[in-house]
């Protein structure tokens, strides 16, 4: 394997590091991927990030990026070939939209979807709170193929895990819901080679076994 790689320890289902390993992946950034075990975190994941969350990117130079949105940004910056990133005029609304997702409606999906580690009987409360989020979505896509305007970008790589996630935690109720172009956008990216590349499964990183490159070619999917 190559030396002097990036190293991403993640977690395959985590929507926070499915969002940093699609910016990674259309970036085409070659690196290491270190798939971990949430209850069984490696040392060496632990002495670059002490907070124990994932997704973790260690640079070559030492750097530690242990945030999903600023390795998205890193990514980025390093190469941008689908111009994920918004223009300077529609950044402020993008990322308030990522704001609002990991902030209120985050909260309302682990209420949802985990009530009795919240002391909730059940999460009919939290779900009807997020449902006000994703139907903020809906009337964007009335206007726009995409959240992030005419294509996909930063916005719809960043909420996709999160929405899923909400979705699949009861999909019969999801599916009775007047979302039609939400639905639909959800599913597109269910189907996409985007989404078959970065929900590639790895076997769980050992210390000391010499782990793959990936290559994150932009939408094709890992072999």
């Amino acid at each position: 394997m190559p030396e002097n790689l990036p190293v991403l320890y993640s977690f395959r289902r985590c929507p926070y590091a499915m969002r940093a390993r699609m910016a990674l992946h259309t970036s085409a950034t070659v690196l290491e991927h270190r798939e971990i075990e949430l209850k069984n975190k490696p040392a060496a994941m632990l002495a670059a990030s002490p907070k124990g969350t994932v997704p973790v990117l260690v640079l070559p130079d030492g750097r530690v990026i242990d945030e999903s949105l600023d390795i998205m940004h890193w990514a980025l910056a390093e190469q941008d070939p689908m111009h994920w990133w918004p223009t300077a005029d529609r950044e402020p609304a993008a990322l308030a939209s990522i704001a609002q997702n990991d902030g209120p409606f985050k909260q309302a999906l682990d209420r949802y979807k985990y009530p009795h580690r919240f002391g909730l009987r059940k999460g009919t409360a939290a779900r009807d709170a997020g449902a006000g989020f994703l139907r903020s979505l809906e009337s964007y896509l009335q206007d726009q193929a995409f959240l992030g305007g005419a294509s996909w970008g930063l916005v719809d790589a960043a909420l996709a895990p999160f929405v899923r996630q909400f979705a699949h935690t009861d999909a019969t109720w999801f599916a009775q819901q007047p979302w039609p172009r939400l639905a639909q956008w959800l599913a597109d990216f269910e189907a996409s080679d985007l989404f078959a590349a970065i929900m590639h499964k790895h076997p769980v990183w050992v210390a000391g076994l010499a782990a793959p490159a990936n290559s994150a070619s932009p939408c094709a999917p890992e072999a």
